[in-house]
């Protein structure tokens, strides 16, 4: 697919430029799309597994992780793509390890218990995971410069838009402030929190969870709060963390994003990140180094049933040509809910209407490998995170971060593109329909109002497309009910996976993989 066609860049000018090569790379959507009209051979193989994960996503391999823990091994991990990793896959090139997906954890807050448990067994933290201020591993702390945004030719430090900012402008910046803050110390009266990571301990607040039923942008308006700039800053949150414009978001999970991180480290401030060139992919490379021959890629689950003795699982093997059945006492479903309707034979209506209520949001990735980092520019200097006001997409990351200090030479540019602006089915249409040439030039033209030396610079650029990159917290979704269908097993087949909160994140596919491995673990009863 690698293609080295001369093309436009847009706008570039009256004179064609040749792109840097690049492949055209993506989720296995043929495979998946096979699924809604089966004609997969009958298995002509059949085993026996007491456990069997389906997805090899974050959320799979922690239950996995679990399981293994516990001392349960004789685990199979059933994963439709070339690789584990979910949307936390990696690449890896001359220059270095780079993410597709996720690219950093948040301090981990007192509530994801899960995820700091993990995180410590793979040496991201330090001593006692349940700590209050637990001490993370110096090296997978996000380097200075943390982040930067660039408007009006010059960078600033931070995201919140400072350049250019009114006094009214900062006026509401701090009233905003001030009703997250007020967010985050409010407490149930039962003591929980009103939101917290994962989900499901959020405070069951009947007036917090109206939030749901309006907009973020609503949201903003219902507080007098219509600065531009501070409505850019939360559109940018919503866009980042859920694939979806402020306009479509629930308010709840919008609020959400600013009141639930309240977490604390022995040696970080307060807002610090984890990250790893390759991103969350440094998680996946652990797990999968330690489940091994337990992963198998390239396996297309497309049945799954209850039965009196256990559950049964067909899948398809497209390298052999064959399909395999396996007899597994429990299930482990660790995949999309938008595939509920197709995978699970027999299942209740009221679980397959609950699975199509889930909406994703599209995505595009792109990995600019440089021959040297771009020009800094005017203001802040070059940082992990580096953002455009009014950008189409995100920004970008440098994989190369953690280490620019003592080696600043070749780097990869990691950049962001959300699908927000149209509905999901006619972004992803788009998404699949347009080529990579295209794709590499609008993503040069997004990046060059900042580096005008990117062009020059750049000797390969890679777009990975992500069809279903995440669940779409809209209006009414988060407390609708859909997602709450899944908390309980269907027969021998477990939940597991963010969908299941509402919001893609690392903690929460962490908390439900394992959440459904100790579910297993009581249905099992394996000897200590």
């Amino acid at each position: 697919m690698a293609t080295m066609a001369a093309a436009w860049v847009a706008g570039c000018g009256d004179a064609p430029r040749r792109l840097p090569p690049g492949d055209l790379l993506g989720a296995a959507h043929i495979a998946g799309h096979r699924l809604r009209g089966r004609g997969f051979p009958e298995p002509g193989a059949v085993r026996r597994v007491p456990v069997v994960i389906i997805g090899g996503g974050v959320a799979g391999l922690a239950a996995a992780w679990r399981l293994r823990k516990s001392g349960l091994d004789d685990v199979r991990v059933l994963e439709l793509e070339g690789a584990p990793g979910g949307n936390a896959r990696y690449g890896t090139n001359a220059v270095s390890r780079h993410p597709w997906g996720a690219h950093y954890v948040s301090l981990l807050t007192r509530e994801a218990v899960q995820a700091r448990e993990l995180l410590a067994d793979l040496g991201a933290i330090v001593g006692n995971p349940r700590s209050a201020r637990p001490r993370y591993e110096e090296r997978y702390l996000c380097h200075d410069p943390q982040e930067r945004l660039y408007r009006d030719g010059q960078w600033q430090d931070g995201l919140l838009p400072e350049i250019g900012a009114t006094a009214e402008d900062r006026r509401q910046y701090r009233r905003f402030f001030d009703v997250m803050e007020a967010y985050k110390a409010r407490r149930h009266r039962n003591g929980r929190k009103a939101f917290a990571i994962p989900v499901a301990e959020s405070a069951p607040d009947a007036e917090l969870m109206a939030l749901d039923r309006m907009t973020m942008r609503e949201f903003l308006l219902r507080n007098g709060l219509d600065s531009p700039p501070l409505h850019w800053y939360v559109n940018y949150a919503c866009r980042d963390d859920f694939g979806t414009d402020y306009a479509q978001a629930s308010a709840w999970a919008g609020v959400h994003y600013y009141a639930s991180h309240d977490a604390e480290a022995e040696n970080a401030e307060s807002g610090s990140v984890l990250t790893w060139p390759e991103g969350n992919g440094w998680v996946v490379r652990q797990l999968e180094a330690r489940l091994g021959a337990q992963i198998a890629t390239h396996a297309v689950v497309f049945r799954i049933s209850n039965d009196k003795h256990g559950a049964t699982v067909d899948y398809f093997r497209p390298d052999e040509g064959g399909s395999v059945r396996i007899h597994a006492k429990q299930v482990i479903y660790a995949a999309p809910a938008f595939l509920v309707p197709h995978l699970l034979e027999g299942a209740p209506g009221n679980l397959v209407s609950a699975a199509r209520a889930f909406e994703y949001a599209p995505w595009l990735v792109a990995n600019l490998v440089l021959k040297s980092v771009p020009a800094e520019g005017a203001g802040a200097p070059l940082s992990w995170d580096n953002v455009i006001y009014g950008g189409a997409g995100l920004g970008y990351v440098v994989a190369t971060h953690q280490a620019l200090r003592t080696a600043p030479g070749p780097t990869v540019l990691t950049y962001y593109l959300p699908l927000s602006d149209s509905q999901p089915a006619a972004a992803r249409e788009r998404l699949l329909a347009t080529g990579r040439d295209e794709w590499a030039g609008r993503v040069l033209a997004d990046l060059e109002r900042p580096h005008p030396d990117l062009l020059g610079l750049t000797t390969r650029l890679d777009v990975y497309r992500w069809g279903h990159a995440m669940v779409r917290p809209v209006r009414g979704f988060i407390w609708g009910g859909a997602r709450q269908a899944f908390a309980a097993p269907w027969g021998r087949v477990h939940f597991a996976h963010s969908d299941l909160s509402g919001m893609s994140l690392f903690e929460e596919a962490v908390y439900w993989g394992v959440r459904a491995a100790e579910a297993v673990l009581r249905t099992l009863k394996p000897k200590a």
